[in-house]
């Protein structure tokens, strides 16, 4: 049932774009980006280009991919490739009119020179971004994937805590993150994880290594999924063992700055006023400068995605969007605290669409 909700929102979705591109116009778009072919498709595929002109949708692949296309679409029509793709739009029935585009963002220089060698140098017409505005809104369908991928990583974040001691490491906890969620049904992880403690805490974007957790420090544990071509995130920071008075306080303050973003998400408020409300708030606890990145990112058929919530996002938020909360402070040298959630934004405002606790566990 699910299957089918999605095919259709599908089916919506492709006479939108249609329209946009006439109010543009745009004869034919040639769509590069795997993460938007699979979002209007339903394929998954390493080696695909999605051709919108004429009113129709064309998938072309591989040999590789004959089954798979076949299992994973349909009401779209596919061409396996013998020759290259350039080749078989130059050579092939294909109405690409006189003003075509191309996702400039989604193609290396190499590919849209040869292109345009192989059809009579056609200059194309550049576009950016060019679907942001219908996958910031999310489906019932895909919400149900999504929450689907945010159940699946709840349930590895509560296994993979209860397994830190002093006798394990970061490569430990993050291997055993992307074992289990496979186990538990996801196609992989929306991101490599992150598993950081002690110092390192304070890196925001740490990879793992075979260091070992020390009694008394904060880790930092960051860490999604993907289930059915839709991701997840979610960070939380643990303590191994009870920490010093002043890092609770600078977790406390970042538990406080995260329900804030919460509660202030709104239909209708900027991206970039969210972001200013939460910062505002860690600044006046004395902690501005050691808040550096975002307050949050959209969430889809990607893991960072529109809407960007932080200093440079020009979107307004609106009913059905599906953005992180996750401010954080990173104290360098010392530790760093942060804590995101999924939220999805309603008529009532945000509702997070994790459950597990914020309070700081103390193994």
């Amino acid at each position: 049932m699910v299957q089918h909700y999605l095919q259709s929102h599908r089916a919506s979705l492709l006479g939108q774009i249609y329209r946009k591109m006439a109010g543009e116009s745009i004869d034919s778009l040639l769509v590069t980006d795997l993460a938007a072919i699979r979002w209007l498709t339903g394929f998954s595929g390493s080696n695909a280009r999605l051709l919108l002109a004429g009113g129709a949708a064309v998938l072309f692949t591989d040999f590789r991919y004959q089954e798979q296309v076949r299992r994973e679409t349909s009401g779209i029509a596919t061409v396996i490739l013998r020759e290259n793709l350039a080749r078989e739009l130059s050579s092939g029935p294909w109405r690409l009119g006189e003003r075509m585009a191309l996702q400039v963002d989604h193609i290396s220089w190499h590919e849209m020179q040869y292109l345009s060698e192989q059809l009579n140098g056609r200059q194309f017409h550049p576009v950016r971004s060019f679907f942001d505005e219908f996958r910031q809104l999310k489906h019932i369908a895909e919400l149900q994937k999504i929450r689907q991928a945010v159940a699946c990583s709840e349930t590895v974040l509560q296994e993979v805590i209860s397994m830190i001691s002093p006798d394990v490491t970061e490569i430990d906890i993050a291997a055993e993150i992307t074992y289990r969620h496979r186990k538990l049904g996801a196609e992989k992880d929306s991101f490599d994880p992150i598993v950081a403690g002690g110092i390192r805490s304070a890196m925001p974007h740490a990879k793992p290594t075979t260091a070992k957790f020390e009694p008394g420090s904060l880790i930092v544990i960051d860490m999604g999924c993907m289930v059915e071509g839709y991701a997840s995130d979610q960070t939380r920071t643990v303590a191994l063992g009870k920490v010093p008075e002043e890092t609770r306080r600078v977790y406390r303050i970042v538990q406080r700055a995260q329900q804030l973003g919460i509660d202030a998400a709104r239909a209708g408020i900027g991206a970039r006023d969210l972001d200013a409300e939460v910062r505002a708030f860690i600044a006046a606890e004395g902690f501005g400068e050691a808040f550096g990145h975002g307050l949050g990112h959209g969430v889809g058929v990607e893991v960072h995605e529109a809407p960007r919530v932080g200093t440079a996002g020009t979107e307004t938020l609106r009913e059905g969007m599906v953005f992180t909360i996750e401010p954080g402070i990173y104290l360098e040298g010392r530790f760093g605290v942060r804590i995101e959630d999924m939220v999805l934004l309603g008529p009532d405002g945000a509702e997070p669409l994790q459950g597990f606790t914020k309070d700081l566990i103390e193994l």
